[in-house]
């Protein structure tokens, strides 16, 4: 079969080191409780506003599990499905990402660009004054 666009050498789409936005929904419906079968799964990203098909959330859920994201263990009729991958963990990595593909590795500038695009009240700079000062004297993670 001839090319489409002659000329031009089209890519398969590269394979994301990171979820997707609707992994990343699924996954944060998990984190928050799991295991859960398909059904509940479905019925909270319905809840979020994101109504999909049965069959749609049954394949997403079986993607992320070969993907390594999520676990999926059988349990009488049903499979239940929990996280394979902690929060933090993939937080750290878009966070990582950003920083590096962004601002150029500098966490000064991410956290100025924060500082100056979030709508951030009193309390959050406190917060935020209070996380700097534990990480300056203990090196420990927030």
């Amino acid at each position: 079969m001839p090319p489409v666009f002659p000329g031009i050498r089209l890519m398969a789409r590269n394979s994301s080191e990171h979820p997707t936005e609707l992994e990343l929904e699924i996954l944060k419906i998990l984190w928050g409780e799991s295991p859960l079968p398909v059904r509940d799964v479905r019925d909270r990203l319905e809840h979020a506003g994101r109504p999909l098909a049965h069959s749609s959330v049954i394949t997403m859920l079986n993607i992320m599990v070969r993907k390594g994201y999520l676990r999926r263990k059988k349990e009488r009729n049903a499979f239940l499905f929990s996280p394979r991958v902690a929060r933090n963990r993939v937080a750290g990595g878009i966070v990582g990402d950003i920083l590096s593909r962004l601002f150029d590795g500098s966490a000064s500038a991410m956290v100025l660009n924060l500082l100056e695009s979030a709508d951030l009240d009193g309390d959050d700079l406190d917060e935020l004054r209070r996380l700097i000062a534990r990480k300056r004297t203990t090196g420990e993670q927030p």
